[in-house]
């Protein structure tokens, strides 16, 4: 395996959190499976073969063969997407539009301003009852990519064809699954943040408020700095590795179009039936914040010096029984 590192240069500030997130060449499912995947930390494939996707997914080419079928996007007048402020509005477009406009610069033709982004993350047929699949919603082009064979066919659970204008970036978040974000065609800049540091990224759900990761609010976010920042560039034929948790932003430097590919590494029972995006806690998760839930507001029964001893004596038991010690 060839190691290599490119376009990874830290600004002044914050500079000693930036790590770069190794690239390696040639690797087999076999030095995947035993030696990388088993480390859970991010990775770059570089010289997987996908397919006829790379050379041949230009605009005109995914114009021409997706067709006028109708996709619903993420439409915003800004280049910092919200999903916390949904600071964007849904629209429906003809694949064929969708394409042809986000490669543009400037529209002549627009829902909010001349200049507005867009953003496809395609769906299941019906999104409450099924998963997004390339090969099923858009079988023309799903012959044309092959998703790396690291994970049993069992697993699989869903692959999202991703299109961007270029300069679009998108919220910091967390998936529950695995997934390998395939980058066909374009340029992409990958922020990535360690589970490990999620109580410095101001959690909305599974997301950040932190908006601008680059300039951040201090006033706001002050412990923002401390989480480590791991970085890379992914171009056309690139293939990065995001471990299930691990906070992702994702900023498209050019007109670009990826496919995630999730996959179900703990057993089934472990996800909820009925999530159809893969976004959803672990039902056990889910149960356990629940219960917290009932705790907290009962102690909100109880006079204010008492709650106070009560919630730290809390916290003290979780560090002591459910932190792992090898992530501390």
């Amino acid at each position: 395996m060839d190691t290599s590192s490119r376009g990874n240069q830290p600004g002044p500030r914050m500079a000693e959190q930036r790590l770069p997130v190794p690239r390696l060449r040639g690797v087999s499912r076999e030095q995947f499976l035993e030696h990388l995947y088993p480390q859970r930390k991010p990775l770059v494939l570089e010289g997987l073969d996908l397919g006829p996707c790379t050379s041949k997914w230009t605009v005109d080419y995914l114009s021409q063969t997706g067709g006028a079928k109708e996709v619903k996007i993420h439409v915003a007048a800004v280049a910092q997407m919200d999903f916390i402020s949904k600071n964007f509005v849904y629209r429906t477009l003809p694949f064929n539009k969708l394409v042809q406009r986000a490669a543009e610069e400037t529209h002549k033709e627009f829902f909010i301003s001349e200049d507005e982004k867009y953003y496809l993350r395609s769906l299941g047929e019906d999104p409450r009852k099924d998963v997004a699949d390339i090969r099923r919603q858009f079988p023309s082009l799903g012959g044309d990519i092959k998703f790396p064979a690291f994970f049993k066919e069992e697993q699989f659970f869903s692959s999202v064809f991703r299109i961007s204008s270029p300069g679009l970036q998108l919220w910091t978040h967390y998936d529950v699954m695995d997934n390998f974000l395939i980058q066909v065609t374009g340029k992409k800049r990958v922020t990535l943040f360690s589970p490990r540091d999620a109580h410095y990224l101001y959690l909305s759900g599974s997301k950040s408020e932190v908006l601008n990761i680059d300039s951040p609010d201090l006033d706001k976010y002050p412990l923002f700095p401390k989480a480590r920042r791991y970085e890379c560039s992914l171009e056309a034929g690139d293939v990065l590795f995001i471990p299930a948790l691990w906070f992702h932003n994702v900023t498209s430097e050019a007109f670009g179009v990826g496919v995630n590919v999730f996959w179900k590494h703990l057993p089934s029972e472990c996800y909820d039936r009925t999530d159809t995006y893969g976004n959803k806690d672990p039902v056990a998760a889910s149960r356990a914040v629940q219960i917290l839930d009932r705790a907290l507001k009962t102690l909100a029964e109880l006079p204010e010096e008492y709650r106070d001893f009560y919630a730290r004596q809390m916290v003290l038991r979780i560090q002591d029984k459910a932190y792992s010690k090898n992530l501390e």
